[in-house]
Order: structure tokens, then sequence, then C-alpha cells
């Protein structure tokens, strides 16, 4: 399996994992393209920097409202901002200050969209996930929150691009050691606030944390809902064979630690990798099917791998539906939580069990119609047990040519045969 693993030694930001992302590998323009196709008015910039004497690539987003004129520079490329602050400045949501964005209308921006599927839905559960927090901590509906304009358009643009840039790199399981989230204090619009700001604690929940170096906001409210939406886990470097290495710098140099994020792209070293997986299972007699799949969804979408439905006799000669919930051991909380609330159980049970899954790598192949992944699986030893198209690839080209995904799927593998010597 493909690993990223995030080196959060001074904190993570949305532009500082965009440019890490771009160190790494992912194209700048595909990036640009997809904060163009937003269509609010932004786009992105980059540049090569230094931090500490290392080089980096810094994303800046530039609106309509980014001033002409950047802020002083010394050493080269050195941005010297107010002490405390990302180049982005955290804009909680207000009910002050004009102009605001509503929750819905960002999501509705971001479904209407030309994007995949994938970045969608990780892009739009970031942005429930930031309205929920934001609803708890001023006490108001969520319906009732509204980002100012300005933080909205530049974290709508984080948060988008940082899921492609995911998508692009192809990475199955993220990881991220402990967090510097810094010390001191973060002036917003409520006033001068403790680091990490409330938004940010709320959102890392149990996430190892500690301060180190100079004071400053180090992990950002941004920052954080990206760990949350890729599904981190928080972990030592496993045993990976490095494929690309990525530096995304912060707004501003500072002392005795450079103002980095290191992302690793590798893949996991090993015949087959073995880890725990959670099971939650509940059966139900009184539930509407459409419920259920919609339930189904949302559990998807909170970070389970997997949820299928079977249909049980129960007692009595009941016919019921037995949902078994497949997941990370860390998310069974959050997933219980969620099938209490939505369906009309009233009681689940939950195990752990040993999961043994071959090694997975990614290829491209180029069909008649466009590109198309093809995801290989290798035995013990490195032969490949097998290798199929990637759904999503296959059934955008279907869609967009009309024609059958069936005969997308075989030229897919027909390329791939005759492009792969190991098949031959």
């Amino acid at each position: 399996m493909r690993i990223g693993y995030l080196e959060c030694f001074s904190g993570i930001s949305g532009d500082m994992l965009l440019g890490a992302l771009v160190d790494a590998g992912v194209p700048f323009d595909s990036l640009a393209e997809t904060a163009a196709a937003l269509n609010v008015g932004a786009r992105l910039e980059v540049r090569k920097v230094s931090r500490g004497g290392l080089a980096a690539t810094k994303v800046n987003v530039i609106t309509p409202d980014t001033p002409a004129v950047e802020p002083a520079h010394t050493h080269g490329d050195h941005e010297h901002l107010h002490p405390g602050h990302h180049e982005h400045e955290h804009h909680h949501p207000a009910h002050i200050h004009a102009p605001h964005r509503s929750l819905s209308a960002i999501l509705a921006i971001i479904g209407s969209a030309p994007l995949s599927d994938t970045v969608k839905q990780r892009s739009i559960r970031a942005f429930q996930m930031l309205g929920e927090v934001e609803a708890a901590i001023h006490s108001v509906p969520v319906e009732e929150v509204h980002f100012h304009e300005v933080g909205a358009v530049d974290t709508m643009i984080d948060i988008v691009c940082a899921a492609a840039g995911a998508e692009a790199l192809s990475v199955g399981r993220w990881l991220s050691s402990p967090l510097n989230v810094g010390s001191g204090t973060v002036v917003c619009q409520h006033g001068t606030l403790p680091v990490p700001a409330p938004a940010t604690l709320a959102l890392l929940g149990n996430a190892p944390v500690y301060a180190a170096g100079e004071p400053m906001e180090r992990v950002t409210p941004t920052g954080a809902v990206l760990l949350r939406m890729l599904d981190v886990q928080y972990a030592k470097l496993p045993q990976i064979r490095v494929l690309k290495t990525g530096y995304g710098a912060g707004g501003r140099e500072t002392e005795g630690q450079p103002n980095l994020l290191r992302l690793l792209v590798g893949e996991e070293i090993g015949d087959a990798a073995e880890d725990a997986i959670a099971v939650i299972e509940t059966v139900i007699d009184d539930c509407n099917p459409q419920l259920l799949a919609y339930v189904s969804e949302l559990l998807l979408a909170a970070g389970a791998w997997d949820v299928y439905r079977a249909s049980v006799q129960m007692k009595k000669g009941r016919s019921g539906v037995q949902v078994t919930v497949l997941c990370r051991p860390d998310l069974v909380p959050a997933l219980q939580e969620v099938l209490f609330r939505e369906t009309t159980t009233i009681g689940l049970r939950w195990r752990l069990e040993n999961k043994v899954a071959l090694t997975r790598e990614f290829a491209e192949v180029v069909t008649s119609w466009g590109k198309v992944k093809i995801k290989i699986a290798r035995l013990p030893g490195g032969k490949i047990a097998n290798a199929s198209p990637e759904y999503e690839d296959c059934r955008k080209i279907a869609a967009e040519h009309s024609i059958p995904l069936k005969r997308v799927m075989e030229e897919a593998m027909r390329a791939y045969a005759g492009s792969n010597k190991e098949t031959r």
C-alpha cells in the first residue's frame, strides 16, 4: 500500500500542505485548474523559498482582496508576517462583519464544481466538520454558521486543492507524527485567544500534540480539518520504501526550527501487511430500506472502509437486515454514534479481527478515450496476484463518451497487458 507520512514538527496549515504536495510531485497546473473550477475569483501562486536554509515550495491563494504589495522580504524569499500567524489568518464565523458566506452556499459551490466524486466528498465532509465545530463553539445551529467571505474562499481553495492533490498521489493510507501545535496567542475576530485556537483544538480531538519552538500558531483550523479529511492516523514512521519527498513552507521564517511540513510518500515494505480491523454489526427489523442506504453513505463518508447489508431471519420469523461496518479501530466510537443516531437500532456489537492485505501499487495506462489507473496486488515474493482498472476512472470515461462501462474496463486491461512485461 502507498503511504503518505506527514512530519508535522512545525505544525500544519493549508498552504503548507499544498506546498508539500506540489514539492512531492503533484503538478501545480492540476491544482491551479482545481482552484479555477470553483469559480470563486481566486487563483494559486507557487514559488520556491528557503526555510532554515532548506529549499521548499510555497503555495499562496490569491484573491481580489490579496494585497498587491507583499510583506517586506529579507534573505531572499523569507516572508515576515505578524508573529503568531501563518500567511493565511484564520477567519472565524462572524455575525457582525460583512460580507459572509453560509455553509450551505459553500457546499453548493463544491458540489456543483467539475471535480471528481472523491474530491467533492472529501471537501464537503471537511467543511461540514468545520461547520459543526464552529456551531458547537458558538452555540448556534449549524445552519446559522456563516464564514467571513475572504476566509471562506481561502479555506475552500486550501481544502479542495488538498483533496485533489491527495487523490493525485494515489495514497491509500495517511499517517502523521505528533503535532507541534505551537504556543502563545492568536488574534482572530473574537479577540486574542490562546494557541491552539478553539476550532483547532476541537478538530484535533485526541491527536497527540505538543508545543516547541518560538510562540506562534503552528496548527491552523484548516490544517486540523485537513488531517481529519484525510483520515490521518498518528503513528511512528512504518517501514516504507520512500518514493517521493516534499517540503511545504509556512508563511514566515522562524529561528531554530524551519517552518516546514515534510511529506514522505512511499510503499510499505513486506510481502503482506497485517493489521487490526474493527467489525461493527447490528441487526435491524424496523427501519426503512431507503434510510439504511443513506446511513451506509454517511458511514463511508465518516471513514468506514466498507459497509454491507444482508437479509437475516430474526426471532418470531421476522425479516431483518444485518448491517456490518469495517473500519479502523480508532473510528469505532464515531461510527457507533452514526448508527445510534441515524437508525432505529438500540444495540450493536463490535470486535477486533486481524486483516492481512497484499501489497498494492498503481500503474497508469492510456486507452482510446483517456488515462485509466490500474490497481495491482502482489503475492508474497512479488508475483502479481491480480490487477483491475479503477472503477471511477472507467465510469467517468464511459459517461463522457457514452460507451458501455464494460468496454472501457476491457480496453484498459488490454492496454495494461500489452504494456506490462510481467503479464506477457
